[in-house]
């Protein structure tokens, strides 16, 4: 575990679809992960309390959108209203999977674009700013009017394969369409 960082306002918060990696990313950046709770009443609505004051602070919230897609997303828009309502300074979103990403325009009439409707209901509910991991498609980040940070996972996982000799008889493939421009930027890393 890295030093304590010693700013009281950097708050780290995990909900369920990724527990182990925000206990890592707290240990790496030296807090510990703020303490909520999240239950479910018993007809199946998420309930999520804060346990601890938030009030000024700058948040990170860690929470993919992948399965279940929809309770993971409510979770995380639930989490941003309570953190908005408890008077958070900054609310960032940390998603490494962004759940209706596939749906980014509209290839037939009648189609909805969900990746946007998620990015509405995301900025509604209060964030400031998404710091996104390898998304279906740039176009993504530009359908948020808050700052996007777009990861990008390929140069980490062409050292590895570099690192450890893999890179010799590998084959980079994609598994559909979109993300074929993926695959290429990983194979020229």
């Amino acid at each position: 575990m890295s030093e304590k960082y010693n700013d009281p306002k950097l708050k780290i918060f995990a909900l369920n679809s990724n527990k182990p990696l925000a206990q890592r990313i707290a240990d790496e950046v030296g807090v510990d992960l703020g303490k909520t709770s999240v239950d479910r009443f018993s007809d199946g609505e998420i309930r999520i309390n804060i346990e601890e004051s938030i009030r000024g602070c700058h948040v990170y919230v860690i929470q993919s959108t992948s399965a279940p897609v929809n309770d993971n997303l409510m979770e995380l828009l639930i989490m941003v209203d309570a953190l908005r309502r408890a008077s958070a300074e900054t609310i960032n979103v940390v998603i490494p999977y962004y759940g209706y990403a596939r749906q980014d325009r509209k290839a037939r009439s009648r189609e909805p674009i969900t990746a946007k409707l998620v990015a509405n209901m995301l900025e509604t509910a209060g964030i400031t700013r998404v710091v996104a991991l390898d998304l279906h498609a740039a176009q993504i980040q530009g359908f948020f009017d808050v700052p996007v940070d777009h990861l990008m996972g390929a140069p980490l996982l062409a050292d590895y394969f570099i690192n450890h000799g893999l890179d010799e008889d590998a084959v980079v493939v994609s598994p559909d369409h979109g993300g074929v421009t993926r695959a290429r930027a990983w194979q020229n890393s």
